[in-house]
């Protein structure tokens, strides 16, 4: 028997003795998770560091607070989430005791993805726990130093037999794949992620899918320029352009095209100084393999801006690219670094047609001044969210869902939308062995008059 065989079994047994169930284990859990967070934040932030070269204020700002922040509000609004949730009746159910009670879904396996390694991986894991399930935990092997300390420092604050970590590489990856889990919550790419559900459906397990793909910007030419480009500058190349919901390319009139250009590049230099090598807020690509694949994208195009690199540090400086075709290298698939294309359009109706010619992304970025524009963008594009006038921030409000459509993804998580992603929603009917009389109408033999009661029953 595999070690995933035998960390899955032992999930399993411990799920069903009930611990999970009463919402004090939960809570508690929840809080071990807390204090993790809290009392092993520099291990996190050295492992980050070692991992994309990122600062520990930014590995505060982009990983830990915002764990922090799901935490809290799981353990604030728990008791609210699991109640009993009352639904209509009709005529015939009148005097019945009918609801929905969430209730766990059993093992669950989250595998993590490297750009935000302890993000991505942890905020799941708060939704299953509050849900009352068992986690199998699988962080990415790319960040191998996140992973390192994840495996070795989590078990020391939570349960180890209903949240174990599982580390390790493809092939172990694989084998978890095999077993049989009650949900796959996965992060990562959309190749990946077909492949995840392939697995999956050998179970008929469902699976929530946080996947990625080239996330547009249109730039209205009558927005404020500099302050739509320097939110741009900040969600692109942030974390190294690491980042699914970072904006993948921009859409504009060729008539802004050169000020946009200098409105990015002054936005750089504010950012990350002239020498953004040097800068402790500017990041690494994650390894050399998608050192190389970056690289490799940029062939063909004009750099406007950087397109400095070094090899031996991962190191690709703030590009931008101008006068890109939707035929450019760089256009056929998701960047996830920082390089950032330029294509014109000759307004909004074209960049319209532009986004919904192609898969449907996770995010639409739009910045213009106009609300009638925002709302056809809205209303004419699909995507997994929408975002005015700035970019990313969007992932920090709970109250909404975060997630793909289409090939982006599928399910979402974040506050109430985690728990309920976790849970099961059971529809409960509690009737009492009273009032016969009412029943007769639907039993046998049907009649005209009895068919009137079901008439206004269904009202």
């Amino acid at each position: 028997m595999s070690r995933e065989q035998l960390v899955v079994q032992r999930a399993k047994k411990a799920f069903q003795t009930g611990k999970t169930k009463p919402l004090e284990y939960r809570i508690h859990q929840l809080k071990s998770l807390y204090r993790f967070v809290s009392e092993r934040r520099k291990d996190i932030a050295d492992a980050v560091k070692r991992d994309l070269n990122k600062s520990e204020h930014g590995t505060e700002l982009f990983e830990t607070l915002g764990l922090e922040g799901e935490i809290n509000l799981a353990i604030e609004r728990l008791a609210e989430w699991a109640a009993p949730r009352p639904v209509e009746k009709n005529l015939l159910t009148i005097a019945d005791n009918v609801y929905v009670q969430p209730e766990p879904l059993g093992v669950v396996l989250i595998i993590g993805a490297w750009n935000y390694p302890w993000a991505v991986t942890l905020q799941p894991l708060v939704g299953a726990i509050a849900a009352g399930n068992a986690a199998i935990i699988k962080p990415s092997e790319v960040s191998p130093n996140s992973a390192k300390v994840m495996e070795e420092l989590l078990p020391l604050y939570l349960d180890k037999d209903l949240y174990p970590v599982v580390t390790g590489g493809v092939s172990e990856t694989q084998e978890l794949l095999k077993q049989r889990f009650d949900h796959v919550f996965y992060t990562g790419s959309s190749a990946v992620g077909k492949l995840v559900m392939q697995a999956a459906a050998q179970h008929l397990t469902p699976v929530t899918l946080e996947l990625g793909g080239k996330s547009p910007c249109y730039i209205d030419k009558n927005c404020d320029l500099a302050v739509a480009c320097r939110r741009i500058t900040w969600g692109k190349f942030v974390n190294c352009g690491q980042t699914c919901i970072a904006p993948d390319y921009i859409l504009c009139e060729s008539s802004i095209q050169n000020q946009v250009v200098e409105e990015i590049r002054k936005s750089i230099k504010e950012f990350y100084t002239d020498n953004p090598k040097t800068f402790e807020d500017y990041g690494r690509i994650i390894n050399k393999r998608h050192f190389k694949r970056v690289m490799a994208l940029m062939e063909g195009s004009t750099v406007v801006i950087g397109g400095e690199s070094d090899e031996s540090e991962c190191y690709i400086a703030p590009t931008v690219l101008k006068d890109v075709t939707a035929e450019s290298r760089v256009m056929q698939e998701e960047i996830f670094g920082p390089v950032l294309p330029i294509i014109t359009v000759s307004g909004v109706d074209e960049a319209i047609q532009f986004i919904n010619e192609r898969e449907k992304p996770l995010v639409v970025y739009v910045f213009s001044p106009d609300n009638k524009l925002v709302r056809r963008v809205i209303a004419e594009t699909s995507s997994g969210a929408l975002l005015a006038n700035d970019c990313l921030v969007h992932f920090c409000v709970s109250a909404l869902p975060f997630g793909g459509v289409g090939n982006s993804g599928m399910g979402c998580y974040h506050g109430r939308h985690s728990f309920n992603q976790f849970s099961h929603l059971r529809s409960c009917l509690i009737k009492k062995l009273k009032l016969e009389s009412i029943n007769n109408m639907r039993y046998p033999p049907h009649t005209a008059s009895k068919m009137t009661w079901h008439y206004f029953s269904a009202k």
